[in-house]
């Protein structure tokens, strides 16, 4: 009988985002009868939690931490070092820029047999100054460089990665994949966010209240929409450092009455039958897991072309247009609610699942 692989993920933060759920979804669902999965990761949050309950194991790094701190980052490198040696990995699956890069490294000077990086999302194509951008790539080709494979989940940064100079070899597209959720019945959702069926379009976004998603965008698209005397409702659904910035912006555009910021709603997707349209307005994105749940939901999807475009092929019912561009948001909007029967949702589609996505990992496993 053989041992079973150690699979080491290592990840700068357990709390919650795609990566999270990235890191969660594929522990949990690697077969056990073969596998055995270790999280290590920095600061605590409802990954820790979620891994504690489904029985992984972790390994706490006081010191990682997302910023770049000269000290800190040294001490988070022989965390790792630390963690390796005790761990013993035969895999170590490395994810987030900060300790993807530690922890190649590491793994190379203790011989770990098999590293693989997932990229979520290339940090190099964020609105940064040039430096910092050519800093950034540098830091990502080396970890490339340092990895056995690299799994990315969006064909552009596939394009992307096959460019790279005695990296492109390596490059492996892995979408991200979902289960079917168990959405809430549409009048029980439009209940618990204080909706009114059929009254007007209802417009929703989950997403971290962050730059990269571009907010301010869709906020200023339902300006548009006004001006033209189309109401809609449009709810934001998520927390971040911008509610602030976001919530005044709205009110600079006189659309207050128009946008409701519903702030943390624990697992979101299973009330957006309670919406018409789903919209994701981002300037940088990989390939978030909102996605594929509003077409498994049944929405139509207005979204930018930063997301996969494999997505956007797969998907009847989607609108890509260019990112930074609300009047373009406004239109697919429009065109996307024409088009809609009142009160129907379209049949679900989930072309991206999550076994698919499993058994492709565990390839690059073996």
């Amino acid at each position: 009988m053989t041992n079973k692989k150690k699979v080491l993920f290592l990840i700068t933060k357990a709390t919650w985002g795609g990566a999270q759920r990235y890191v969660y979804d594929l522990a949990a669902h690697l077969p056990r009868e073969q596998f055995e999965p270790i999280v290590a990761h920095g600061e605590s949050g409802r990954l820790a939690k979620m891994l504690s309950e489904a029985r992984i194991q972790t390994y706490g790094l006081s010191a990682l931490q997302r910023d770049v701190a000269f000290f800190s980052d040294i001490a988070s490198f022989f965390g790792i070092l630390k963690c390796i040696r005790a761990m013993k990995p035969d895999v170590i699956h490395l994810n987030s820029s900060k300790a993807a890069a530690l922890g190649a490294l590491a793994a190379r000077v203790l011989g770990v047999p098999k590293i693989i990086f997932t990229v979520h999302g290339w940090p190099f194509k964020e609105g940064r100054n040039e430096f910092t951008r050519v800093l950034i790539y540098l830091v990502s080709w080396f970890t490339a460089f340092l990895s056995d494979a690299v799994i990315v989940v969006s064909k552009s940064d596939e394009a992307q990665g096959r460019k790279m100079r005695w990296v492109g070899k390596k490059i492996h597209y892995v979408p991200i994949g979902i289960e079917m959720p168990h959405f809430i019945a549409r009048d029980e959702a439009l209940e618990a966010f204080g909706l009114k069926k059929a009254s007007v379009p209802r417009i929703v976004t989950i997403a971290e209240l962050i730059e990269n998603k571009g907010l301010r965008y869709g906020i200023e698209a339902i300006s548009v929409l006004k001006s033209a005397n189309i109401n809609a409702q449009y709810t934001i659904i998520g927390t971040g450092e911008l509610r602030r910035r976001l919530e005044d912006f709205a009110m600079e555009t006189n659309v207050t009455e128009h946008v409701t910021f519903a702030g943390f709603v624990d697992d979101a997707a299973r009330y957006l039958k309670a919406f018409d349209v789903f919209l994701l307005p981002s300037i940088k994105e990989g390939m978030p897991y909102v996605l594929p749940e509003a077409a498994a939901a049944g929405l139509p999807i207005v979204t930018t072309t930063v997301v996969n475009p494999a997505f956007v092929d797969s998907y009847s019912r989607i609108r890509a247009v260019p990112p930074a561009d609300p009047e373009a948001l406004a239109a697919a909007l429009m065109e996307t609610m024409r088009e809609m029967s009142e009160g129907e949702l379209f049949p679900p589609q989930n072309h991206f699942t999550l076994s698919d996505m499993t058994e492709k990992t565990i390839a690059l496993y073996n």
